[in-house]
């Protein structure tokens, strides 16, 4: 796992940033696939999913190694997910973008918001999806899927590198949640970009209030003009941003 910790301060910023504008400063660095793609909220949650990723990987199922007896052991990388990832991480699941069988259901994800996790997300599916979303830990996931994992999954790895939804995840990377989907950031660049996009956020709060007084987007976003960027440091003393 990465050294590079989380902080309270960075947890704290990034819980009022947009994927929208992580996938920006992200963009501005030469990196272009983090964003987690093809996974939606379970249901919409009034805070930001924030956390450092811990992973679980699974593989093609085979059948003869994958019989529901499997369940009784108490090592089962996906049982001992569950109970192994610390709190305050989100749970990341690689199943190879395939929903056509459940990665978890609604009593694991039950078990690991009562553990203090602070998210999961899967490039497959969740069984007893109404049941997850009733909770109060932000999940995301392709679709439903009622067929168990064992159909088509094997959980065979944990907190190693994985792909989520054709996104390179590392344990300990800074996973980002929001209505728009998940995005993976680096976690040697959470501190610095999550101070980043704390600006970028109040300089879009700006210029949505300009944009509603009729002001042309020409010069307004990009700030291209020295207008506006007087404007936008008045607006900043103002508003005390």
């Amino acid at each position: 796992m990465t050294d590079h910790k989380l902080s309270d301060e960075t947890r704290t910023l990034l819980k009022n940033v947009s994927t929208a504008s992580l996938c920006t400063a992200l963009y501005k660095r030469g990196l272009r696939n983090q964003f987690v793609q093809g996974v939606v909220p379970v249901s919409q949650k009034t805070e930001r999913m924030v956390g450092p990723a811990f992973t679980l990987r699974y593989i093609p199922a085979r059948e003869d190694r994958n019989g529901i007896e499997v369940f009784r052991n108490a090592d089962h990388p996906q049982r001992a997910a569950i109970e192994t990832c610390p709190s305050g991480h989100v749970l990341v699941m690689d199943s190879r973008k395939d929903a056509r069988a459940a990665s978890a259901g609604s009593i694991l994800v039950m078990r690991l918001m009562q553990r203090g996790g602070a998210g999961v997300v899967t490039d497959g599916g969740f069984r007893d999806a109404e049941g997850i979303a009733a909770l109060d830990i932000p999940a995301f996931y392709q679709r439903p899927s009622a067929p168990t994992n064992l159909t088509l999954h094997e959980a065979i790895d944990l907190n190693v590198p994985i792909a989520c939804g054709d996104a390179p995840v590392f344990p300990g990377d800074v996973i980002v949640g929001d209505s728009d989907g998940v995005v993976v950031v680096p976690a040697h660049l959470a501190a610095e970009l999550a101070v980043e996009c704390a600006g970028m956020e109040d300089f879009e709060n700006f210029v949505q209030e300009e944009v509603m007084k009729g002001r042309p987007i020409i010069g307004l976003y990009p700030p291209t003009s020295e207008e506006v960027q007087a404007d936008y440091q008045a607006w900043r003393k103002k508003t005390g941003r």
